[in-house]
């Protein structure tokens, strides 16, 4: 279901291990967008707002920790995690890894079945609808697993898709989303749909979650796009 996929940013120069780590990924579940050097990394994650980056130590131009680094110290990807991958064992190369702000290091040639443990572990925890969790915020809870939302003692009837724009908003209160941004997350990539469609669904969002005379939580942000709270 678009918009519940959790998605990987896959940096890696080689593209052997690049065509297998995507393989594997895919055969778990997850979407997979792919780069091939630290500065296409960066683009991508502006343009796909990917879930999860597995990132190569050494990549030519802009190495993983200058990559890392840099998604670290801005407040928009400060949160995005960040497992690096390397050949560098040595204590003082997982040191610096983690020190630059990657999450967690995995030494080449590591075990698949823990990567994909490990990726799944972060996930839990920065998007836990991916795994079927409960999303709360102020008195909205949203159940992932049954597809319920209530708020305070009521129940809510939302759409499908204002279901996925609900999760969207609850898993990053305060974000401000753009209508693209909201389209890619909720409604994909390889589906054409026009912006307006999204303020739209925002429109019904906003009824469904008002009905029961509740305040509105959905704030617009002139020129700029949505957010919760």
């Amino acid at each position: 279901m678009a918009g519940l996929v959790p998605k990987v940013l896959l940096i890696e120069d080689e593209p052997s291990q690049r065509a297998l780590l995507a393989y594997n990924l895919q055969a778990e579940g997850f979407e997979v967008v792919e780069a091939g050097d630290g500065e296409e990394g960066l683009l991508l994650v502006e343009e796909e707002a990917p879930d999860l980056i597995l990132l190569d130590w050494m990549l030519p131009g802009l190495s993983g920790i200058e990559v890392c680094r840099r998604l670290k110290t801005r407040t928009e990807t400060r949160a995005l995690p960040v497992i690096m991958l390397s050949a560098r064992s040595e204590e003082v190369d997982r040191v610096r890894g983690l020190e630059t702000g990657a999450d967690d290091y995995m030494v080449k040639p590591y075990s698949l079945a823990e990567l994909m443990a490990r990726a799944r572990a972060h996930l839990r925890r920065s998007r836990p609808v991916t795994v079927g969790e409960r999303l709360e915020w102020q008195d909205i809870v949203l159940d992932a697993e049954t597809h319920r939302v209530t708020r305070g003692e009521a129940m809510l009837k939302l759409g499908p898709t204002e279901f996925r724009l609900l999760t969207t908003f609850m898993e990053r209160p305060g974000r401000v989303w753009s209508r693209e941004q909201l389209l890619d997350r909720v409604w994909g990539r390889d589906i054409y749909v026009d912006t307006r469609t999204v303020d739209v669904h925002v429109g019904r969002l906003r009824k469904a979650l008002t009905v029961h005379g509740h305040e509105d939580p959905i704030r617009t942000v002139r020129g700029a796009g949505y957010a919760l709270g």
